[in-house]
């Protein structure tokens, strides 16, 4: 369920945000570095992390449904650790980053962060607002049609009378015209 097909940097719809921005590796050795740049690609459904803007495939991507973002002074001891912050979900991997500055790193949390309260807002609003919309478009077709109706019917006793009265104004309809010398 939380496998998400790869996709192109330029294919993954609707970013939100994106940005360079150093990750901890799960696996790093003894000569490789514990961070590694990479280029992050957040849209309203996953997070995606490539090797470099110019990638084709992600080196990982996740859904982000039931993260949280927040930030982690803790996750480096140097004059970075102000711009760490993590992706967590209780029973899954955490995710571990640096930002280029402190903002940027408060600024990635944020846009997480409402993107989850949005998701969350959005669907608890969702059925009632589309009730209302039904409701109110059903409304409105019953109180135009009423209207009409009412309006031709006006029409119709108009014209009757007025056909009464003056018949030489109705000599020009289809009706009328084979009666014409």
């Amino acid at each position: 369920l939380e496998e998400i097909i790869p996709k192109p940097v330029e294919d993954t719809g609707s970013i939100l945000k994106q940005g360079y921005l150093e990750k901890r590796s799960r696996e790093h050795s003894f000569f490789g570095s514990e961070w590694q740049k990479r280029w992050c690609v957040l849209n309203r459904r996953a997070f995606y992390y490539y090797a470099n803007e110019k990638s084709k495939q992600p080196k990982g991507s996740f859904s982000i449904e039931h993260y949280n973002a927040r930030l982690a002074c803790h996750l480096r001891k140097d004059s970075r650790k102000s711009c760490c912050f993590e992706i967590i979900c209780p029973g899954k991997r955490t995710y571990e980053f640096t930002a280029p500055s402190p903002a940027e790193a408060e600024e990635w949390v944020d846009q997480i962060q409402f993107l989850l309260k949005g998701e969350s807002d959005l669907s608890s609003l969702t059925i009632p607002h589309d009730e209302e919309d039904e409701e109110e478009t059903y409304n409105d077709v019953d109180s135009s049609d009423s209207v009409n109706t009412s309006h031709n019917t006006t029409l119709n006793q108009d014209e009757s009378n007025i056909e009464m009265k003056e018949e030489d104004i109705y000599e020009v309809l289809p009706g009328k015209q084979p009666n014409e010398p």
